[in-house]
């Protein structure tokens, strides 16, 4: 362990790097039970895309803990499977396409094997270190608060609103009465330096939940589905994936069409990875002295080779996730903190629904948190002297949360960043590959526009 994950040098050990990566998978497994109901909307099978997820979630993670030595777990990626079944296959079905899945997913692939040509001539590494520092810090709090929401939203303490946008839920329910006191415990195990205090904040959270069930408080009928794992008519070997699937002859007679989805693809993945490696990097203290992520390039191969293989099992587009910060907060500082969580992942493939049964507001305490933790480092934000650093950073931290999109925080935040050099006349200050994202990010506006 020593020799391949350099413990003593990362001042971690064996037992902290478990329950960081046990932290790190509890905050992400919801992606097992929300993906294959998200492309089942697409005509997907949703057992195989189950199995599709956690293998090629597995296969990424381990990719990023051997190749890259992170703390990172990967998998298919919240928003962009959305963007899969209801931006993609939905149109395509309606215009008359049959299996619109197989087409996206040659999109997926393609979007892959370009991360790994910009990758390989590392682009994206220089991305990730060339942001300047104070944007880099905003994207750090801006996703913090992007975390936040997320858990607040899992829980219910936050909902939606016609009149205005977003509303405190119902304060007498058993999901945010349970996040707010999840909240306060982990709160207090991290005062008293609790060893596994994100962990154990989120399983006491699902207890108090089960006891919530049991004595009529949490109505499953009423409220969502059971708190309790159950295993009745399980079958414990899982189904195949669809291995392969792909529709490569609507992409000779619809090329304009095809590369517009595959760019849709490649822009939402590209900087929500950009954004979570940073995020999670700084929170973790594993930037250099001079700002940069160290083997960043190898983090950036293992996401975009974990896409790949996603693609060929069968699922959408495999990305690092921000969640992972919860493992990082929990004291997990390498990639044997990635192969708990990936070991994790095979376990769920045969114990599903023990892994299934952790509802939402269990979680919301440890992500509202590690929320709480990454806002920090707002305080070495600098708000004077060079106003484009100040309103980039700024542009970063509100856009994440209010869009509810990592991507959409880092591209305002860089567009408003050029425009402001530019207009300042300081041109000279940006590096090319800002000029090429501020390219990147116009011509998304374009298409989004169009």
């Amino acid at each position: 362990m020593e020799r391949i994950f350099k413990l003593k040098e990362h001042g971690t050990t064996v037992r902290t790097e478990a329950m960081a990566g046990l932290t790190s998978f509890l905050s992400v497994v919801y992606i097992l039970a929300v993906n294959p109901g998200m492309l089942a909307v697409a005509g997907m099978d949703a057992d195989a895309v189950f199995t599709a997820t956690a293998v090629s979630a597995a296969f990424a993670t381990l990719c990023m803990a051997f190749f890259a030595n992170y703390p990172i777990t990967l998998a298919s990626g919240m928003g962009v499977n959305a963007y899969f079944s209801y931006s993609v296959c939905v149109p395509l079905a309606e215009a008359g396409v049959d299996d619109p899945w197989t087409i996206a997913l040659t999109a997926v692939l393609v979007e892959g094997i370009i991360f790994i040509l910009l990758s390989l001539c590392k682009f994206r590494e220089t991305l990730v270190n060339k942001v300047p520092a104070n944007l880099k810090l905003g994207i750090t709090v801006g996703i913090g608060l992007f975390i936040t929401l997320v858990g607040l939203e899992g829980a219910g303490v936050v909902i939606g609103d016609d009149s205005t946008l977003v509303a405190m839920g119902s304060i007498g329910t058993p999901q945010f009465a349970f996040a707010i006191i999840g909240l306060i415990i982990i709160g207090i195990m991290y005062h008293f330096r609790v060893t596994g205090f994100m962990l154990w904040g989120i399983l006491v959270t699902w207890i108090l939940g089960m006891i919530a069930q049991t004595i009529g408080w949490y109505d499953v009928s009423a409220e969502a589905a059971s708190l309790f794992p159950d295993f009745s008519g399980y079958n414990f070997l899982p189904a195949a994936p669809t291995m392969f699937a792909f529709d490569f002859s609507y992409v000779a007679g619809h090329a304009i069409e095809f590369a517009v989805i595959v760019f849709s693809f490649l822009y939402m993945d590209l900087f929500d990875t950009v954004g979570t490696l940073i995020g999670v990097a700084n929170k973790g203290g594993l930037l250099d002295k001079d700002g940069n992520l160290p083997k960043v390039g190898r983090a950036l191969m293992a996401d975009a080779v974990g896409t790949v293989a996603g693609a060929c099992l069968g699922t959408s587009t495999v990305t690092s996730y921000v969640e992972s910060s919860a493992g990082v907060v929990q004291g997990g500082r390498t990639g044997l903190t990635a192969f708990f969580s990936a070991l994790l992942f095979i376990v769920a493939l045969f114990f599903s629904p023990i892994f299934l049964a952790i509802p939402g507001f269990a979680t919301a305490p440890a992500l509202i948190f590690v929320g709480l933790l990454m806002m920090s480092s707002v305080k070495n934000m600098t708000f004077e002297g060079d106003i484009a650093d100040s309103i980039g950073g700024f542009m970063a931290i509100i856009v994440m949360p209010f869009t509810y999109s990592i991507a959409n925080g880092i591209m305002f935040g860089i567009l408003t960043w050029v425009i402001l050099k530019i207009c300042t006349g300081k041109a000279r200050d940006i590096h090319p590959v800002m000029w090429i994202s501020f390219a990147l990010f116009v011509l998304r506006i374009i298409t989004l526009v169009a």
